[in-house]
């Protein structure tokens, strides 16, 4: 938000890590794993185009003009694992390693087969008229625009939030917090550090995490 003008949108030269992250819970996601974006990489040169769009206005029954500002053909190369998430309490029994149902791999097969298929939800790209379209690869093939190019430092940028029911410390619970970070570019790949790496936070407001409920049934054949 603190780089828009007047309203209009304008997209960022690089996806974030909440961004990506997004996207992989769009593709598959449950509440006891927390997906963790390693590294993305970079396979298109950045190029921008402007589209006008009629927006409303919010007094009144007139209508307005806005000129958004976003990165066309993008195409990305992603490398992400899912890891345990402790913070529901409730949902003790379905982590629980012990239960036959509950393996990673399991859940790794289904994430491929997901991606495969483009994805439980739909997949967009910042905004909801950006779609987008996943589909599996191997990280590192094929060729990139920058991949001879060295370092391309991007500055102070946003890197993502950390929600109440994926807190990592006692700072952390029960609000959310704005992170920060300074990316580079390395030879078009651009290694994200975790959440409880970024050193510049911000709280943004008190919020309780969300509790999810096991079926009675599920909670009977598991005692």
């Amino acid at each position: 938000p603190e780089f828009k003008t007047g309203g209009e949108k304008s997209s960022m030269a690089i996806p974030t890590y909440e961004a990506l992250k997004g996207i992989l819970k769009s593709i598959y996601w449950k509440p006891t794993i927390t997906w963790i974006i390693d590294e993305v990489r970079v396979m298109n040169p950045f190029r921008m185009e402007a589209s006008g769009k009629i927006i409303p206005k919010m007094k009144g029954n007139k209508n307005d003009m806005a000129l958004y500002n976003y990165l066309r053909d993008c195409r990305y190369q992603v490398r992400a694992h899912f890891e345990m998430n402790y913070n529901h309490p409730e949902l003790e029994a379905d982590r629980n390693e012990c239960r036959p149902d509950w393996n990673e791999k399991k859940h790794l097969e289904i994430s491929k087969r997901m991606i495969e298929k483009g994805g439980r939800q739909d997949i967009f790209l910042g905004t909801r008229e950006c779609q987008g379209y996943v589909k599996p690869c191997k990280f590192g093939e094929g060729i990139g625009f920058f991949d001879n190019y060295g370092d391309i430092p991007f500055g102070l940028m946003y890197h993502g939030l950390t929600y109440p029911d994926e807190a990592y410390s006692k700072e952390t619970q029960g609000c959310i917090t704005m992170r920060m970070w300074c990316p580079v570019m390395h030879n078009g790949v651009i290694k994200f550090i975790k959440p409880e790496d970024c050193v510049m936070t911000k709280v943004i407001c008190k919020m309780q995490p969300k509790t999810f409920e096991m079926p009675e049934e599920k909670k009977e054949k598991v005692d």
